[in-house]
């Protein structure tokens, strides 16, 4: 997977990776920044048609529609953080110039590393894009900008580590569209995008405050609006640690070569 340089990086392997990840997704911007801005209009207009007086309704004392904002940005985020990673790897599986990668000179803290920073720098981009046209359409201001910020940075680098792992142990594009289908999403769509935590019942209370993508929505939310279920800074601890054992196995198979050796 590398070769050992007694303590020194290689910067140089690194930031190439990097710049090729961002390459990668810039190359098809039209599908990974523009195709995210329109789901994210879509999900807001379905709403405020469906609801109708969406402006008067208000969750948390905020309007429906300023709620569920900063819920269908980190959502996007997330999702194209997984997307971003997981689907550079697995093509290269397919595709069998996987070897490109794991031949050059990086140690596996490199190569996740430069997946990683491919993968923060599209969820910025894509987070700062929505973040503009809600502030624009929602008269919606920031409240607390670094924890708006540490969240949607933290929710990029949680997502795009367990799509290295995905990526890792799926060997065929259905298999990788399971696990988004049958795991990611529904994390996503029930960690409290849409609705307050508190409205639910004891034991699907309990049960969200298990899902570490609800501590992302939810610290977002009050990064954006000041208004939040649970204690961002719990949030924030409870985040770290998931995002820390994720990235720690999949250093873990990197190092080892599991399952991306052909």
């Amino acid at each position: 997977m590398g070769v050992r340089r007694f303590g020194r990086v290689n910067w140089l392997g690194t930031a190439t990776l990097a710049r090729r990840e961002i390459a990668r997704f810039l190359a098809v911007w039209q599908q990974t920044l523009l195709a995210p801005l329109m789901t994210a209009a879509l999900f807001l207009t379905v709403f405020a048609l469906a609801f109708g007086g969406a402006d008067r309704a208000a969750v948390m004392g905020v309007p429906y529609l300023n709620f569920i904002g900063p819920g269908i940005l980190m959502m996007t985020v997330i999702q194209n953080a997984f997307a971003n990673t997981s689907s550079s790897i697995v093509i290269a599986k397919v595709q069998g110039n996987i070897v490109d990668t794991l031949m050059p000179p990086l140690s596996a803290s490199e190569i996740l590393l430069g997946y990683l920073a491919g993968a923060l720098a599209r969820s910025l981009m894509v987070a700062m894009v929505i973040g503009l046209v809600m502030g624009v359409a929602l008269g919606q201001g920031i409240a607390h900008p670094l924890w708006a910020l540490c969240f949607v940075a933290l929710g990029a680098i949680l997502l795009g580590g367990l799509g290295i792992l995905a990526a890792i142990w799926a060997n065929k594009f259905d298999q990788m569209a399971a696990i988004t289908n049958f795991i990611v999403t529904p994390l996503s769509f029930l960690s409290g995008t849409f609705y307050s935590a508190d409205v639910l019942p004891p034991f699907f209370h309990t049960l969200t405050h298990w899902n570490p993508v609800f501590y992302l929505i939810d610290g977002a939310r009050y990064g954006i609006l000041g208004v939040s279920d649970a204690d961002p800074v719990r949030g924030l601890f409870v985040c770290s640690g998931v995002t820390f054992a994720v990235l720690a196995l999949a250093w873990s198979w990197l190092k080892s070569g599991f399952r991306m050796k052909p």
